[in-house]
């Protein structure tokens, strides 16, 4: 506390008030004393502490250590407020137990997004009379046109949900048959159709009409198709891959070789530049589009050997354009997460049964897996935490193929137990888009 030198008369006013001469006397006395060191910072030695920090309690009985003449009690309490002592401003405290946060996290955090709800229950089921029940093919796609096609047995039908009717696009003969794969084009008019002869058909879906037939490629049933814009992609159980420009006359034919099983999956990425292909000789390769017909003893990018099962379920992030991940058939189990820059394994996931179909959100950062024993379920998975989001059940044996809407919000499964089932799984809540129901006036599909 700083306390003047200077006798003026302002200081002796406050004595004088006081009534004590004897006080008046003290004070001198002691400023002069050799323990008043500094006028602005005192000697802790030399401060009265009693007489600042203490105020008389009437009415409380508190004891006093030493008589206080009224003069001197006078003089303290005029001091106290001439130097606005009433404050305490020398008390000491304790500690707070809570330190106060400069920067409150509630306010500096973001607010919370709302939670997605995830409806358990499937929007419809429908019966797939004839749906083959093989782990190889590949017989359901969901076009940008809004349409679904789907293979039961011998013939292709084809929904679509703008006005929720069928129809039957084509019946392949006993001798040719069944369908072994179908795959929309970019355009979501045209429709490729694997066969068990070997042959690839393409057809117009709007006029119902058969454009052409590529008949001397594959020597064995083709079990997988991949479009990329004009190019159509076909793997067959001969090991084949063959890419063929359908707008050629005589189309241009080239060739991966790898393989040495059945190719079950095929996938291209979104720039067109990258193909994955998933057989049952446990392989994933990544082909690059320059090295097709290369003369090089090596055709491939890359060659994943990590599966130990067939894998036919392929699916490139559409967030991250180097990332694809695969899952692996009974025995193997595991989806894996591949940087195809590297070829290297960037995790793996043990999901306890096999893997049959992969997708991936295209609203948030998810992946949707089907399964095979013995839950048949489909596991909704936070990426890249892989912690599980949902799991929908309603088949009774492996959930074989899966199909995505073009809105990217509803998913079509179908397995061998002859039910189609239309899930909900990728809705956002906030910006709901517009609820497609592409079978609401159906009960079946044949």
């Amino acid at each position: 506390m700083w306390m003047p030198r200077s006798r003026g008369s302002s200081l002796r006013s406050v004595i004088l008030a006081a009534g004590s001469t004897d006080s008046l006397e003290q004070y001198y006395q002691k400023i002069n004393s050799r323990e008043n060191l500094d006028r602005f910072v005192p000697n802790r030695s030399a401060t009265d502490f009693d007489m600042l920090t203490q105020r008389k309690r009437k009415g409380k009985g508190k004891e006093n250590h030493g008589a206080i003449s009224p003069a001197r009690e006078a003089y303290r309490d005029k001091l106290a407020e001439a130097c606005n002592m009433n404050r305490r401003i020398l008390a000491f405290k304790n500690k707070s137990s809570t330190p106060v946060d400069p920067f409150p996290q509630d306010l500096l955090s973001s607010p919370t997004k709302p939670l997605r709800r995830i409806p358990q229950r499937p929007e419809r089921m429908l019966d797939a009379v004839e749906m083959v029940d093989d782990f190889h093919l590949n017989l359901l796609d969901w076009g940008s046109s809004n349409v679904l096609a789907i293979a039961l047995g011998n013939t292709v039908w084809l929904w679509d949900a703008s006005n929720c009717s069928s129809s039957e696009l084509v019946t392949i003969d006993d001798e040719d048959g069944p369908v072994t794969s179908v795959n929309w084009a970019p355009d979501g008019r045209q429709i490729a159709i694997g066969l068990n002869n070997s042959h690839v058909q393409l057809w117009d879906s709007f006029a119902k009409r058969q454009i052409r037939t590529f008949k001397d490629d594959h020597t064995q049933r083709v079990g997988s198709l991949a479009w990329n814009n004009h190019i159509l992609t076909s793997g067959g159980m001969d090991g084949k891959i063959i890419n063929r420009d359908v707008r050629a006359k005589s189309p241009t034919v080239k060739t991966y070789m790898g393989h040495q099983l059945e190719v079950c999956g095929l996938k291209w990425s979104d720039s067109g530049r990258r193909l994955a292909s998933g057989g049952s000789d446990n392989l994933v390769y990544i082909w690059d589009r320059s090295f097709a017909s290369s003369s090089a003893r090596r055709q491939w990018l890359h060659k994943l050997e990590d599966h130990t099962a067939p894998v036919r379920a392929l699916a490139w992030c559409p967030f991250q354009s180097s990332l694809l991940v695969s899952g692996g058939g009974l025995g193997d189990e595991c989806i894996k997460f591949w940087d195809t820059s590297t070829g290297a394994c960037e995790n793996s996931v043990d999901t306890g049964s096999e893997v049959c179909a992969l997708l991936w959100n295209t609203n948030e950062e998810e992946l949707l897996s089907s399964h095979g024993y013995d839950e048949y379920q489909l596991t909704l998975w936070k990426y890249p935490s892989m912690k599980k989001l949902a799991k929908l059940t309603g088949h009774h044996s492996s959930v074989l193929y899966m199909a995505q809407s073009p809105n990217g919000c509803t998913v079509a499964s179908a397995a061998g137990d002859e039910a189609l089932v239309l899930w909900n799984v990728f809705g956002t809540p906030g910006v709901r888009k517009p609820a497609t129901k592409p079978f609401a006036l159906a009960s079946c599909i044949r």
